[in-house]
């Protein structure tokens, strides 16, 4: 139990704190440890003056500092700063044998601190110890060749004694380390001071080991500022050289350039900007454009500098085209831009270039933008290089390329054609009409071989030509109008009366109104005019267009007869008959108004009285719309038109009127109903609604009470 007891260790007593609350004034950790380090400088006593007044003094005293500064020294030796304190403590005391001692004491600990060098160095050359000072300097770079500050300072001090033979000894002992560029540089500035000019033959070393454009620019700009101007050319021709056209830079051909333009040698100026711009890559030659413009501004005439805006504009485009191929608009920029300036040749090289990108999807709307290509190199070579040969096979290539199987180019064809027309091969033009009609028959190609037979009067090409469109082309009526136009020209009516005749025995036409027209206006000017009639009447069985009865009017009027406004009259009557079954109102409208227009002309008052009884009566209807899934979508209002003529609508008109009636004795009946009090307006209001309700059945049949009811409730409840 002792030993129990013993082992457990005894929990100190804590004094419980009774009030818990925060104090008002908080401290923080910050603030405790500023306050103690403000008062423990205050609490410090200022260290005491000592004064030395004789010499044992001052030896006790040097005795006790050493002995401090050996204690740090001991304590650790790689602390450098501790030797130099120790070091210029004894030099302060004039003691600069002891402090020599000291430095290199240091530098057998570490003989790579820089500072350790520089330090014993100063205190020699403070000391005018000089040659101890060269002999810091001479251990200083054989050890680290490679301090610059090193170098920079023993030469600077051998420039200040004036040992310049010294001087430049330590500058070349420097160079045979191959040192950075301001050291070059410093050297040069060096023989430059004292003007030895001659003895400056350090720039040709330094392009080698530092070769960067900039260098060879500084190079050739000395020589050219001590009058050396070929020196300076031959050191540009070797820095283009040197760095060959792989690693061109703009900067060294814009010097180059500038420097033959201070000697005044503009040609030379221009052959070296346009060297440079065949060589460096577009994006990189900004700044060479920019000063190529300003000199042709400056020195050239208007070619040179239409040169500059042209090989600009060549750069861009040729890094569009490279940017996507299949930028066919590019292409034609710049292939507009060549053939402006290059020769043939380069222009050659371009288009074959621009029609080798052949579009990757076999669809006519991916190859519309490219044929082009084809025929502007086609038209390029008959009218600008006027190469007839080389012409024709351009187009060929072009016409084995197309794949015309799926889709073909009709203008390529016929600009062929016409290319060998122009080239007085007629045989060769008609040979590859034929193969395209062959291979992949078109409107567009049989229309323009067509066009080439009128041309050279070749008729019974045209007619046989004619026959294979239409077998092509059944239901085209333009096709059937043109040949019946030739034949009718060709003075064969016969044959042209014909080919209508099929032509409206077709069954399928894609404009047969135009095909009926223009064979009416035949019979016209042949004056058969009983072929005309029939005509309208075969087109009246047909269809019961407005346009046709209006056209057959006016056509029976048009023929000098004596019973010419008869028969016009009673065409009108036919066609108002005709049309009354027409569910379209409108057109019997149109006709109504035609024929009025006649009775007013050439009618009587009796005539003109008829026709203005026929015409309708226009009233506003209201209809129910229904939307697309079979929901209610509101009503909406709409024009009717209404046919005295026609018996079945006569009852409703009865009862439109009379609804009217109801409708104006309605309001007044609403103004009265203000003055008068609310039951015996209701009373008044069903005495009138049912004596209203009389009138309308005493003018209505049976048929239409049910009518008569269902407007007149359905209004009142609206």
């Amino acid at each position: 139990m002792a030993s129990t007891a013993a082992g457990k260790q005894r929990i100190p007593k804590v004094a419980k704190v009774k009030n818990k609350a925060p104090a008002e004034v908080q401290i923080t950790a910050e603030q405790l440890l500023r306050e103690a380090k403000e008062r423990e400088l205050e609490l410090l006593p200022p260290p005491p003056k000592q004064k030395i007044t004789d010499e044992e003094e001052l030896n006790d005293y040097k005795l006790k500092k050493r002995k401090g500064f050996e204690d740090n020294i001991r304590k650790n030796r790689t602390v450098i700063s501790n030797w130099i304190k120790y070091a210029q403590w004894e030099e302060s005391l004039k003691e600069v044998q002891r402090a020599r001692s000291i430095y290199e004491r240091a530098l057998d600990v570490d003989h790579r601190n820089i500072a350790l060098w520089l330090k014993y160095a100063e205190m020699e050359m403070k000391n005018r110890q000089v040659n101890h000072a060269r002999n810091i300097w001479d251990r200083a770079i054989t050890i680290l060749p490679r301090v610059n500050q090193f170098w920079y300072k023993y030469s600077y001090m051998e420039e200040m004694l004036g040992n310049i033979a010294g001087c430049r000894q330590v500058f070349e002992r420097w160079t045979e380390w191959e040192p950075e560029e301001q050291a070059w540089h410093s050297y040069i500035n060096f023989e430059l001071r004292y003007k030895e000019i001659d003895k400056v033959l350090n720039y040709s070393v330094l392009v080698i080991v530092h070769p960067d454009v900039k260098n060879w620019i500084k190079y050739a700009r000395f020589e050219e500022k001590h009058g050396y101007i070929a020196h300076g050319r031959k050191v540009f021709e070797r820095a283009v050289e040197f760095f060959g056209e792989e690693h061109v830079d703009e900067n060294l051909f814009v010097a180059f350039a500038r420097f033959e333009e201070k000697q005044k040698e503009f040609e030379r100026v221009r052959v070296i900007y346009k060297y440079a711009l065949d060589r460096i890559p577009k994006q990189q030659a900004q700044e060479l454009f920019k000063f190529y413009t300003v000199f042709e501004k400056k020195f050239g005439d208007r070619r040179g500098i239409e040169d500059v805006i042209v090989s600009k504009r060549r750069f861009q485009y040729e890094e569009e085209v490279k940017a996507n191929p299949h930028n066919y608009d590019a292409w034609f920029d710049y292939l507009r831009l060549v053939e402006s300036d290059a020769d043939p040749d380069t222009a050659r090289e371009v288009y074959e270039r621009a029609i080798a990108n052949i579009p990757p999807i076999q669809e006519k709307r991916h190859w519309r933008r490219y044929i082009y290509l084809w025929i502007n190199y086609a038209l390029y070579e008959e009218l600008e290089v006027k190469d007839p040969e080389r012409t024709r096979q351009v187009y060929q290539a072009c016409l084995d390329l197309i794949p015309h199987k799926k889709f073909t180019f009709a203008k390529m064809w016929l600009l062929y054609a016409q290319f060998e027309i122009r080239q007085k091969n007629l045989q060769a033009a008609r040979r590859g009409l034929g193969t395209a009609i062959g291979k992949c028959p078109k409107n567009k190609l049989f229309k323009g071989y067509i066009e080439l037979e009128l041309q050279l009067r070749e008729f019974d090409r045209c007619r046989k030509l004619y026959e294979k469109y239409l077998e092509f082309a059944p239901e085209n009526c333009t096709t059937w109008i043109k040949f019946s136009e030739l034949e009718t020209i060709l003075g064969d009516t016969e044959r042209a009366r014909a080919i209508f005749e099929l032509a409206i025995g077709q069954p399928r036409l894609d404009m047969p109104e135009v095909l009926w027209k223009s064979y009416i206006d035949f019979e016209i000017e042949q004056e058969e005019y009983d072929n005309t009639r029939g005509l309208y009447q075969r087109l009246l069985q047909r269809t019961q267009h407005v346009k046709v009865w209006i056209s057959y009017a006016q056509f029976e009027l048009s023929i000098d007869s004596t019973d010419q406004l008869q028969k016009c009259r009673a065409i009108f009557e036919e066609a108002n008959k005709g049309l009354r079954s027409c569910e379209e109102k409108e057109e019997r409208l149109m006709l109504l108004e035609s024929w009025k227009e006649f009775e007013l002309e050439f009618g009587s008052e009796t005539t003109r009285e008829r026709v203005k009884k026929l015409l309708p009566e226009k009233v506003k209807k209201r209809r129910k719309l229904t939307a697309e899934d079979g929901s209610d979508a509101g009503w909406e209002e709409y024009y009717d038109y209404i046919f005295p003529e026609d018996a079945a609508n006569q009852p409703n008109l009865k009862l439109l009127a009379m609804a009217k009636m109801w409708k104006r004795q309605q309001h007044q009946e609403d103004k009265e109903e203000e003055e008068e009090e609310d039951d015996d307006e209701e009373d008044e209001k069903e005495d009138n609604n049912g004596e209203l309700i009389e009138m309308l059945l005493s003018e209505v049949s049976e048929s239409h009470c049910l009518l008569l009811f269902y407007i007149f409730w359905s209004d009142r409840m609206w």
